[in-house]
């Protein structure tokens, strides 16, 4: 499922993240790729042991928790800690599929990519992250504290940053339903009945798309 999310962190947040990071020391991004992305990956991330790296990730993770249309999307079971990366000068990161199974420090297999974008499009031109999923590609630039959400199955790559610097936190998921066209299933079905809650908590539509989702949940969970 590919699923734009609006206003993940709140203006405080996003205030804080990018000040502390005006003057972080960034290392070469391609040190945590895998061996094939590592030959296409141009850009600059914190350290992942960095103390700055882990505050700044409490406060990402701590959004994202909170946000109640992630959750349903992504039914995350493990999040892995988030990263912040840096693109400036034509860096750019080629087209290439994440790592299936990552380790921090155990085992999490990445069934959702997540991109938290932390710069205003205004502030860089290129920085584009173009996602090929079902023979159409996406093309994502969005507001600062928004993210996106994309299978980590799909190629995709970030455009060369031409001018200015485009700064995000990436992080990867886990899902307690593995497969995407059942995690958009449940999606879609919480979606409506949170809808039809609004209007009759009580009705006996409500009840039965409860039902219903619980049901198909607990068919398909991989707990």
């Amino acid at each position: 499922m590919f699923l734009p999310i609006q206003k993940v962190l709140k203006e405080a947040e996003l205030k804080e993240i990018r000040d502390k990071l005006e003057g972080a020391s960034f290392a070469d991004g391609a040190a945590t790729a895998g061996r094939q992305a590592r030959r296409v990956k141009q850009n600059e991330q914190l350290p992942r042991d960095a103390p700055l790296t882990k505050e700044l990730g409490k406060i990402v993770s701590a959004a994202l928790r909170r946000n109640a249309m992630f959750i349903s999307a992504t039914l995350p079971v493990k999040m892995t800690e988030p990263m912040f990366n840096r693109y400036a000068g034509g860096m750019r990161y080629g087209s290439h599929v994440d790592n299936a199974v990552m380790y921090q420090p155990t085992a999490l297999r990445t069934d959702i990519s997540v991109t938290l974008f932390l710069s205003e499009p205004s502030e860089y031109d290129g920085g584009e992250l173009l996602v090929d999923e079902v023979a159409v590609r996406q093309k994502i630039k969005l507001p600062a504290g928004s993210a996106i959400i994309y299978p980590s199955t799909s190629l995709h790559r970030v455009e060369p940053v031409t001018r200015g610097a485009r700064l995000a936190s990436i992080v990867w998921v886990q899902s307690l339903v593995r497969d995407t066209s059942q995690r958009k299933i449940l999606f879609d079905l919480d979606r409506a009945t949170q809808s039809l809650t609004k209007k009759d908590p009580d009705s006996a539509e409500v009840q039965l798309l409860s039902a219903s989702y619980h049901n198909l949940l607990r068919l398909w969970a991989e707990a």
